[in-house]
Parts: structure tokens; sequence; C-alpha cells
């Protein structure tokens, strides 16, 4: 049994082009799916219709979905992308302490030294202050 003679290099090309075609194939279609779902602009019938459409008839679905509504794909998908990030890096910044809600142990400080100052408090209570903020 000779393999390479039953199956020739073309062959191969043209099976693994295909495949490829498949999988990218299926890669656009989620995309979109999750496109219409991220879209504000869209209400429920519309997303409604549009996934109809696409799943329906998904090569005529997702090439008209493309050709109507492709290129606000990726400024919503940049939009998406800020707005997830600006959340990790409000969520890191609280969690770190350094936050615009919360300020840092000097700050804190230099205000409760100032309320001493003015004398709405005590030095008994501005110790036991000093030692919750340090502490």
């Amino acid at each position: 049994m000779n393999l390479a003679y039953d199956y020739p290099v073309l062959g191969a090309f043209w099976t693994a082009m295909w495949i490829f075609l498949w999988v990218l194939w299926i890669v656009l279609l989620f995309r979109i799916i999750g496109d219409i779902f991220r879209d504000d602009t869209l209400g429920g019938g519309g997303k409604t219709g549009w996934l109809i459409f696409v799943i329906l008839l998904p090569f005529l679905g997702v090439f008209v979905y493309v050709l109507a509504r492709g290129k606000g794909m990726g400024d919503r998908e940049v939009r998406h992308a800020r707005a997830r990030q600006r959340a990790f890096d409000d969520y890191v910044r609280e969690t770190a302490g350094t936050g615009a809600g919360s300020a840092s142990k000097a700050d804190q400080l230099a205000k409760l030294s100032e309320v001493r100052s003015r004398g709405d408090i005590s030095d008994a209570e501005f110790q036991r202050a000093k030692e919750k903020i340090l502490y």
C-alpha cells in the first residue's frame, strides 16, 4: 500500500485549507454572536432578529451582518476592552489601597493632625485614631 500515492501533497494541502477555513468560520460566527449580545444600541427585538438570522442562515446571516454592522464591531470591541481595563485598574487600586476613595496613611494622619490642632478632638482620641490608622 502506497499511502503517498493515495493521498497526494495537494490533497493534504486542500484538506488543511478546508479545516483552516472551517475553524475561521466558526470563530467568526461566535465573534458575531458575541457582538450581537454586547451591542447596547440594539434592543431586544433587534438582537433576537440578528441572532435568528445568523443561526438559521449562517452564511448569509454572517455576510449580511458584517456588511451592515461590521464597521462598528471594532469600535464596540475597543469600548468593551477599555471598560474591562478600567474595571481591572479600579479593582487593583481599591485592593492596593491607593484609589481615589481611600487616602494614604500619611494623608489620613495629616487630616487627623489638623482636627486635633483645631481642638475638635482630645490628645487621647488623637492617639487612639492614630493607632487605628497605623495598625
